[in-house]
């Protein structure tokens, strides 16, 4: 009868265990092109494909002549903070990050350190509870130059199917300056001829699809009196 080994089975080397890849877009233009930007496994994180934001901001592009270096920025539902931080890249005067995931809020920390990005702002907060405080600081200041603290550009980009476009577009509105623009995503697509009651006040002014996505750019109206 034999006797069992006393060998151990070899140990597989560390480096041959290769980790899971980690799951990241890119910057794709302006001073950071290329620079990866991390996505955290988080429900409801859906980062902009590189196709659509690479639409968007050459329908930006147009739309503000080049000319980034007065924009001021509001990214809701910030996430990876894809969208932000392509407007910054882009010569965006301020942008404004607003996520409520910690995770995801230090991701965008450790994003922002690494990029050097000082104009960029990260607050953790929900986006509702966000713009109720913020909407009500801008009443309190309208008899002062409140105008100048407005954003020229929000991008909104919330999770889908649990309603935040109804909750969110009329609180936009008060804080985005005359004539200012509005991006939109949503598992839906508008149609200027019949755009839902919570779009009252908005003109609707490119729109597109990208698989799944529908993705919109929006102008506040400003009625004469």
């Amino acid at each position: 009868m034999k006797k069992p080994s006393s060998k151990k089975p070899p140990k597989t080397p560390v480096h041959a265990i290769k980790p899971p890849l980690a799951r990241q877009v890119r910057i794709i233009g302006g001073a950071w092109k290329r620079t990866p930007l991390a996505v955290l496994d988080s429900e409801g994180l859906r980062p902009t494909p590189d196709r659509v934001r690479e639409t968007l901001f050459n329908w930006l592009t147009h739309l503000l002549d080049g000319n980034w270096s007065t924009v001021r920025c509001l990214d809701l539902f910030a996430g990876t903070g894809a969208l932000g931080f392509e407007a910054a890249s882009r010569g965006a005067l301020e942008v404004t990050m607003i996520e409520h995931n910690t995770p995801a809020a230090r991701q965008l920390e450790a994003a922002k350190a690494k990029l050097d990005a000082s104009q960029v702002r990260i607050l953790r907060s929900d986006a509702v509870t966000w713009l109720n405080k913020a909407s009500i600081e801008a009443n309190i200041e309208a008899g002062a130059d409140a105008g100048s603290a407005r954003f020229d550009l929000i991008f909104l980009d919330p999770p889908y199917q649990q309603g935040w476009l109804e909750k969110v577009l009329p609180l936009c509105q008060g804080l985005l300056a005359d004539q200012g623009l509005l991006y939109l995503e949503s598992e839906f697509a508008l149609q200027e001829d019949d755009l839902p009651a919570w779009l009252d006040g908005w003109q609707l002014l490119r729109a597109d699809k990208a698989g799944i996505v529908f993705y919109h750019l929006l102008k506040r109206q400003v009625h004469s009196a």
